[in-house]
């Protein structure tokens, strides 16, 4: 962003809705550039309560625990991706004329360096960490950012010394872009997922391609091969780990780069098909950055994969537990639970999404032994599983590791792999994996083994 583009900030009002670290982050920029600074957030959570002080002593306005304001007399509305925009705030600045831009929007405006954005249901996180240590390794300044943990806008100040940024970007996010313009887009995957927020899996895809809507003809889109996208300028590079058919392929165990075997999965630590799919979109990136096959290779033996996505948290017993809370919807809940070893007792539920459980009936017959159900969706699930696999449902993590250390024996797994978002009973899926891991570790110590 140039001088002037940010001088236009001076002195505007803007308010700021949501004070999560996306909003926290947008707040700090603005008020950065002398902005008059609102910061409103429906919840009358105390530890909100709490920041309130802390912004009104650095010159921001502080508004929570109501729905709606009192006044809507802002020049800009930065809306943070966990709002929806049904909520009557939003509705309420739409009314008003208010113009509305998401943290992402705010923080590629201000960016100073190329941007390669990643989407898709799954696998974002990997791949987005994947791509910044392929840059890291190549001997580039690179940080990862965005829906993974640290917000666009917190990178941006810094972005002047950077030569690359890779930012995870999710569907709420893509919904309030107006420039956002990456010089690589990649889309991973699209399943069902979010149908709380959307009416159908045709408005979910469509905030999804968004990533592409400002590339132009010297631009590069990275999609899975059967992905139908609108029309868009950038050229196209495929990838799938099914088959062939697409630039970027697996064969006969080798991530293959059109054609050419460039490295073996099992050299990597990270196993099954999705996660192939993850390698191959980075391979892809990396070729469009022009950057070194030493340097792929290099990142990909060394990375591990993040927490919370089939973390293998101990072994007790000869029981393996692992912790795959980062799967939020029933496509990740199915791949997880393809990928154990062995006979698995399958710990699930949490705050409904929209999802038709009765559809993983057939990954779950003779491989899934048991299955511990928890949080709002436990007697839906259990109703679509009926005659499927034996469930029962238990109060919260603490009793269903208890229950499932009772029952496991010697080569089966311990899976948490919720299929459903944590926000019924926990503050987001960190929170739920770090509780599981806390319960595992506490169980009886000399029959523990990491």
């Amino acid at each position: 962003m140039s001088k002037g583009e940010q001088q236009k900030w001076k002195g505007s009002r803007v308010i700021v809705v949501g004070m999560g670290r996306s909003g926290l982050a947008a707040a700090e920029w603005l008020l950065a550039q002398s902005a008059e600074v609102t910061m409103f957030d429906e919840s009358k959570n105390p530890a909100v309560a709490e920041l309130a002080g802390t912004w009104k002593s650095r010159g921001a306005t502080v508004m929570t625990g109501r729905e709606e304001l009192p006044s809507v007399r802002f020049d800009r509305a930065i809306l943070s991706p966990g709002i929806p925009p049904s909520r009557p705030v939003v509705r309420q600045l739409r009314a008003a004329k208010v113009p509305i831009t998401g943290e992402l929007e705010l923080g590629a405006q201000a960016c100073l360096c190329p941007i390669v954005a990643v989407t898709g249901t799954n696998g974002k996180s990997t791949t987005t960490e994947l791509i910044a240590q392929i840059a890291l390794a190549a001997g580039q300044r690179a940080v990862a950012c965005g829906n993974l943990g640290k917000p666009i806008c917190e990178v941006a100040p810094l972005s002047r010394n950077l030569d690359l940024v890779v930012v995870e970007v999710s569907s709420f996010q893509l919904e309030t872009i107006e420039t956002f313009h990456p010089r690589v887009a990649v889309y991973l995957n699209l399943t069902p997922d979010h149908l709380d927020r959307y009416a159908d899996m045709k408005e979910y895809a469509t905030a999804k391609a968004r990533i592409f809507k400002n590339q132009k003809a010297n631009d590069i889109a990275v999609v899975r091969k059967g992905i139908v996208l609108p029309k868009s300028q950038a050229r196209m590079v495929t990838f799938t780990a099914d088959g062939t058919g697409a630039d970027y392929t697996l064969q006969d165990g080798w991530l293959c780069a059109r054609g050419e075997k460039v490295m073996r999965q099992d050299e990597t630590r990270l196993r099954g098909s999705h996660n192939a799919e993850n390698l191959l979109a980075a391979l892809a990136v990396a070729d469009a950055e022009k950057i070194s096959r030493e340097a792929v290779l290099s990142a990909f033996r060394a990375y591990q994969a993040l927490p919370h996505r089939c973390e293998v948290v101990a072994v007790r017993a000869g029981v393996t537990w692992v912790n795959d809370s980062k799967a939020t919807n029933l496509d990740a809940m199915e791949r997880a639970v393809c990928g154990m070893t062995g006979p698995v007792i399958l710990i699930a539920g949490g705050k409904d999404k929209g999802f038709d459980f009765s559809g993983s009936r057939a990954v779950l017959e003779g491989k899934v032994r048991a299955v511990l159900l928890l949080g709002e969706m436990s007697a839906k699930i259990e109703r679509a599983w009926s005659g499927c696999v034996p469930c029962r449902r238990v109060r919260d993590v603490a009793e269903a590791v208890k229950r499932a250390a009772e029952m496991a024996r010697p080569g089966e797994s311990v899976l948490l792999s919720p299929g459903c978002s944590s926000y019924d009973m926990f503050k987001n899926f960190e929170d739920r994996g770090d509780k599981y891991r806390q319960c595992v570790t506490a169980l009886p110590k000399e029959e523990i083994s990491k």
